[in-house]
């Protein structure tokens, strides 16, 4: 559905000014957000989703780089496995802003979703430029190169070894003092225990920043690191003030909440922490007031960063397998102690979201500039209030005070995410030329 942001005129009123429309940064914000929708609607893990918005963005950004080669490089050589992608043909007259929506529908489509998923979104997209008067040949053409460079990423993916830990082994369950176990409701297994194995984009490897080994599990010597951070948890969940409760929830961006009332259960859901982090690109694009392509080329650099990030988080939750404060309030000091927020059905340490966060703020202020403040209105739809930041380190380091008042995450865990995010973020910053 093309939302009311594009409505320029009706199609009786305007006539041949289909370039005002692809050239409208809110036109590419729109698609990630229909994106954004269907992997909402899909349930799919924050993970996986990272993966489908990165290969999406990627090649919405070739198209960008290929119409616009004297502003910006390609990413062919500059990321894992990806080389010299095919060039537009010149002669033939290409829209490259509105072949970079179709190749990031077409892609983020293909790599994870089920056919058919964004086509009602792009047969609406295709009227609209008909209607506004993209010469056929125009609307043909640029099809045509969304295509070409859309298969070229599709292939690309399919090296990365996502099908290969389709079916890798589960998680082993090791009901162990300190070792992560399934926790309530719905004591889902252990998610993507084998994404460390996907190939980084920028990173040399999965394991090229490792973090520190987790506090060792003690909960006897009330003087051990462990034990003070349990207690700090149980302590400032059980008092939370309503500002703490709110930065909680706001950045909760649960994608699949199990609520359970007696016998009754139900799911409600919210965009993901990658979902979350593309709307704000978004939200700053439109502040910055960029143009189109510079719009394309900011949610590259975020794509980018949260997925690697994802890698490196991973390759340290599997490395660990440390339990969550729920389980071990539970067991030894409170049976019927709750977080505010559900746990999330993976390891503690290190943390995800303060992990991606972190990255997407330093390849954000890369983008941006350092202190570029922003109100985050993207939980509106959720019955969320907007929060309003500084800088996008700003979000980031609220960001892992949120999962410690969530009831989730240990700070000290938070803390050390939110460095090793950052060095995520600072590697695809400083290794990427993508504008010339």
């Amino acid at each position: 559905m093309v939302l009311g942001v594009l409505a320029l005129g009706s199609c009786k009123e305007k006539k041949n000014d289909y370039q005002a429309i692809t050239s409208n940064t809110a036109l590419f914000s729109e698609v990630v957000y229909e994106l954004n929708t269907v992997v909402m609607g899909n349930n799919f893990s924050p993970i996986v989703a990272s993966r489908n918005y990165m290969y999406a963005s990627v090649a919405a950004y070739e198209v960008i780089a290929a119409g616009y080669p004297t502003k910006y490089n390609s990413l062919a050589g500059q990321v894992h496995g990806l080389t010299k992608l095919p060039m537009p043909d010149t002669s033939k007259k290409i829209d490259y802003n509105y072949a970079a929506l179709l190749a990031f529908s077409q892609v983020g489509e293909a790599v994870t979703f089920p056919a058919g998923s964004m086509t009602e979104y792009t047969d609406s997209i295709k009227l609209m430029m008909k209607d506004h008067g993209m010469p056929s040949d125009v609307l043909e053409n640029s099809r045509a190169f969304a295509d070409t460079i859309s298969s070229a990423v599709i292939a690309w993916s399919k090296k990365d070894n996502y099908a290969q830990t389709r079916s890798s082994p589960k998680y082993t369950v090791i009901d162990t003092p300190g070792r992560w176990v399934p926790t309530p409701p719905a004591y889902t297994s252990g998610m993507e225990p084998h994404w460390m194995e996907i190939r980084t984009l920028v990173m040399d490897s999965s394991n090229q920043f490792v973090p520190p080994a987790q506090y060792e599990f003690n909960i006897k010597d009330k003087n051990s690191p462990y034990y003070k951070e349990v207690m700090a948890i149980k302590t400032a969940v059980d008092s939370l003030t309503p500002e703490q409760m709110h930065i909680a929830n706001f950045w909760d961006d649960n994608p699949f909440k199990l609520n359970v009332s007696g016998h009754v259960s139900f799911g409600t859901k919210k965009f993901s922490p990658p979902g979350h982090w593309m709307a704000i690109v978004g939200i700053a694009a439109k502040k910055a007031g960029f143009d189109y392509p510079e719009t394309v080329y900011a949610y590259v650099m975020t794509a980018i960063a949260q997925f690697d990030a994802f890698i490196q988080c991973w390759d340290q939750k599997y490395r660990s397998n440390t339990v969550r404060p729920e389980t071990v309030i539970n067991k030894y000091f409170d049976s019927e102690w709750q977080p505010l927020l559900q746990t999330p059905p993976f390891p503690e340490y290190t943390c995800g979201h303060s992990t991606v966060s972190s990255a997407n703020a330093e390849a954000l202020t890369a983008v941006f500039g350092d202190n570029f403040a922003y109100t985050d209105t993207s939980e509106l739809e959720f019955g969320i209030e907007s929060r309003s930041y500084p800088s996008f380190r700003a979000a980031a380091i609220e960001n892992n005070w949120a999962r410690f008042y969530g009831g989730i995450h240990f700070h000290h865990s938070c803390v050390v995410s939110t460095e090793y995010g950052a060095k995520v973020g600072r590697l695809v910053a400083e290794r990427l030329k993508l504008k010339k």
